[in-house]
């Protein structure tokens, strides 16, 4: 097999593995969508309520359910933990905005 034959065999693998990479980013972002839905009416629900934005014993729960998920699928559970306490951090950020306004203020 020639260098080139190697490049181009290379080049096809390496579009077959980004079109995956896509798909499953898609797929995040959809998941990710459908999260925040069921969050914001968490938000609601602690707004009329008078329950706070946050709740540090749930989240500790979280990041050990979650760190330990990620050990099991051999994901860094490190990242794992970073990646949800950026997600919970937008999610008490939307739950103050509800509490604040009635509303998750989007920016586009």
């Amino acid at each position: 097999m020639s260098m080139n034959d190697e490049a181009e065999e290379a080049s096809a693998e390496l579009t077959s593995l980004r079109r995956s990479i896509d798909n499953i980013d898609a797929a995040l972002i959809h998941l990710l969508a459908e999260r925040f839905k069921f969050t914001q009416t968490v938000g609601r629900l602690k707004a009329s309520t008078g329950l706070p934005a946050s709740d540090p014993g749930r989240e500790k729960v979280q990041i050990a359910r979650l760190r330990a998920l990620a050990e099991d699928a051999r994901l860094d559970p490190a990242f794992a933990e970073k990646f949800l306490n950026f997600i919970v951090a937008e999610v008490i950020h939307h739950h103050e905005q509800i509490a604040s306004t009635g509303a998750i203020e989007t920016q586009k």
